[in-house]
């Protein structure tokens, strides 16, 4: 069946947000008093909810603790907005017109919040093109978990069948299969290529500009 509705998740995938996120961190643990994770450990956690992240950063942390962490890390992020502005990937703004003008309903699931979804999309000058954001507060199930596909289709009013999510980790691919969507995975973000085939998406590309080609082909399929 034909693809009309494309489900983008942000980080890593349309925003290079990695040295914001991986910063922050850094910043947050250092405030917090807490033992600082490499970025790789760091980069494991892009993809999910905050408060999930530190908790498998620092398994030991309390709840409360959790999200003390979680509402100093977001203070943090607001200061160094301002400093490290993120950029787009190459290709996405360009790509993004193309789709908009070939008819495509275009949206955003991510775990970050929708406040600063939207922030960044006007930002980064991408918001036109974007139908509908759903932030992780949102949700009550985040990635993996289906929820935030079938959220969107429900108030958008689609089919899983005619339905594709893109995503440059595991979480974004196994969201969009267990919705019934299909899926095309980024190499280019946070997770290896080894990962991302562990997940099983129908397809995998390394260039953003490469989408309009692959959703047909994807739709004929």
């Amino acid at each position: 069946m034909k693809i009309k509705l494309i489900i983008f998740d942000f980080d890593g995938t349309l925003g290079d947000t990695r040295a914001n996120i991986v910063k922050t961190m850094r910043d947050t643990m250092l405030e917090m008093g807490l033992p600082e994770a490499d970025e790789a450990a760091i980069a494991a956690t892009i993809g999910i909810p905050l408060e999930k992240g530190f908790i498998q950063l620092y398994p030991s942390l309390s709840a409360e603790g959790t999200q003390r962490c979680a509402a100093c890390y977001r203070e943090i992020f607001e200061k160094n907005r301002k400093s490290l502005v993120p950029g787009l990937f190459p290709g996405v703004k360009e790509t993004l017109r193309r789709l908009k003008e070939e008819g495509y309903t275009l949206t955003i699931a991510s775990s970050r919040s929708s406040k600063s979804l939207n922030g960044f999309l006007a930002d980064m000058g991408i918001a036109e093109y974007i139908s509908y954001v759903l932030g992780a507060d949102s949700v009550s199930k985040a990635k993996p978990d289906p929820e935030p596909v079938l959220k969107t289709l429900r108030e958008l009013g689609f089919r899983a069948e005619e339905t594709l999510v893109v995503g440059d980790m595991p979480v974004d691919i196994l969201m969009g299969r267990r919705a019934g969507a299909r899926t095309l995975a980024v190499s280019y973000g946070n997770a290896s290529s080894e990962e991302l085939r562990k997940a099983s998406p129908d397809m995998i590309t390394d260039d953003f500009a490469s989408l309009p080609s692959r959703v047909v082909l994807l739709g004929s399929e």
